[in-house]
């Protein structure tokens, strides 16, 4: 797939600074500065995003991932199992994310959370009161309200990615364990 809106010329000092901070400009960047209020509003609000602290980091990175694979977003795939390994998240478990149902490697909670994400995904919303009120146990209300908060910025970026037709950098070929394909049966999305 190609882009469907091209890359937009980037400010020197922006583009700089992103290829320090992760080795190459992110696409989406690139693609959505051609209006550049957007750009630096969701990399804005991205940030703001980042800094939340409700929840274990790593229940945050499987549901964007979960998100991702099923909305069909290798960008965020790939880029999502590269911050896995910055955080020094668990690889083995990231890397099986795509593949979440069949994969033995994830406790009740960490399952609880990606069929949450996939269940908000779904259109319309397939959430249940039975899965809410478990992980609402679980976790609490903060860390509640601040997962299901997540899962919906998630669900702007992927489909914004998707939509324009951004695919994978190749982030991930940084890291030491691949990335699991996502069964055939079980959604659109393709991996890194």
């Amino acid at each position: 797939m190609a882009l469907r809106v091209p890359k937009a010329e980037l400010p020197t000092g922006l583009t700089e600074s992103m290829i320090e901070q992760l080795g190459a400009v992110p696409e989406p960047v690139e693609v959505t500065w051609h209006s550049p209020e957007v750009a630096q509003d969701n990399l804005e609000f991205g940030a703001r995003v980042s800094e939340w602290a409700a929840v274990d980091e790593s229940l945050k990175s499987f549901a964007h991932m979960a998100v991702a694979a099923q909305v069909g977003c290798s960008w965020c795939l790939d880029t999502g199992y590269f911050q896995a390994q910055n955080q020094k998240l668990d690889l083995a478990k990231a890397s099986q994310v795509p593949r979440w149902r069949e994969s033995e490697v994830f406790t009740v909670l960490e399952r609880e959370v990606l069929e949450y994400a996939e269940a908000m995904t779904n259109t319309p919303p397939t959430v249940t009161d039975e899965l809410s009120a478990r992980l609402l146990d679980r976790l609490g209300p903060a860390a509640m309200v601040e997962l299901t908060a997540f899962i919906a910025f998630v669900n702007l970026a992927t489909r914004n990615n998707a939509a324009l037709g951004i695919e994978s950098q190749g982030f991930s070929a940084a890291c030491e364990i691949p990335l699991a394909a996502r069964p055939e049966n079980s959604g659109p999305a393709s991996t890194a």
